[in-house]
């Protein structure tokens, strides 16, 4: 496509709306300068109508978290046969749901982390596993809602019980893996460069890591061993196909360096990556050789129904 009409979906309702609108400003701004005509569309319930107005030759999906991520919009694109960007319905619904999404990706080889899930109120002042251990939302994305137990605390976090809690009744409890973070994404079923992520200032890789400026390094390619570098990569195309993930995904790891190959373990496959051009996927994506406005290019092009 040398050019067209290209929605960009952004924003929405979900808890991830400042992220959304910043990725979809920074897309918007880069594929009008590739020569697409783009209409930016603020996400609101009554999103159908408008694109069935707007009638886009391709709809770029820049939201993140419920409703942009789980199935929902895909499954409107689908009816309205318009050609979207990133992950179908199947694969951004089953990603979406961390429990479901570590089942099927640990039945096709890749490892993941002991785990179980619990009713929120069923956690109460009982550890529910030996700490140090993690909590977090089955359905929830840029690490809202995630809590890290260490050895030294008595009982689970009260927040979780709290009547402002927000983000929904079912919890994994994860066992933490100790070691380095590293991420890697994956374009059209090719693994793109392994990137390391070095939080500053907090203990993982939480929201502000991800999104406060300074709040993380990232070191691309990773500075590990050959067979490491190359197992992530694996690993992470390997999650990509077992989810039945499209386009551009991003599969994040951890890795505990005193069990060599053993000690990577698969988090989570991220279905839409944030998209600034700073963020984590267009930095593999420029190391690959596409400059952002290319990368955009490649992924309008790719957009389908049916995926």
């Amino acid at each position: 496509m040398s050019s067209g009409h290209v929605a960009v979906l952004m924003g929405g309702f979900s808890s991830e709306r400042q992220v959304s609108l910043a990725s979809g400003k920074s897309c918007a701004d880069a594929l009008e300068a590739e020569g697409f005509r783009v209409s930016r569309i603020d996400v609101t319930r009554d999103v159908a109508t408008v694109l069935s107005e707007l009638k886009p030759d391709v709809a770029f999906n820049a939201l993140h978290g419920p409703f942009g991520e789980d199935g929902k919009v895909q499954g409107i694109l689908e009816y309205l046969e318009i050609p979207y960007t990133h992950s179908g319905v199947l694969a951004s619904a089953l990603a979406m749901d961390k429990a479901q999404a570590k089942r099927v990706a640990s039945a096709c080889g890749v490892p993941v982390a002991d785990s179980l899930i619990l009713q929120r109120g069923e956690i109460g002042n009982r550890h529910p596993m030996a700490a140090p251990y993690v909590l977090k939302p089955i359905n929830e994305g840029s690490s809202f809602g995630v809590l890290i137990v260490d050895e030294d605390q008595a009982n689970p976090p009260q927040s979780i019980s709290s009547d402002e809690w927000t983000f929904g009744e079912k919890i994994m409890v994860e066992r933490f893996i100790k070691g380095r973070e590293f991420t890697c994404g994956v374009m059209d079923g090719t693994a793109l460069c392994v990137t390391e992520i070095v939080p500053v200032g907090q203990k993982f890789y939480d929201f502000d890591a991800k999104y406060r400026p300074g709040g993380s390094k990232h070191i691309l390619p990773a500075e590990i061993k050959p067979n490491i570098y190359q197992k992530i990569q694996s690993l992470a195309v390997q999650a990509h196909q077992a989810i039945g993930c499209r386009g551009v995904s991003r599969s994040d790891f951890r890795f505990d360096e005193t069990l060599g190959e053993d000690g990577i373990i698969w988090l989570e496959v991220n279905t839409q990556p944030g998209m600034t051009e700073t963020s984590l996927v267009p930095e593999m994506a420029a190391d690959a050789g596409y400059d952002f406005g290319a990368f955009l290019r490649w992924m309008v092009e790719d957009a389908s129904c049916l995926r």
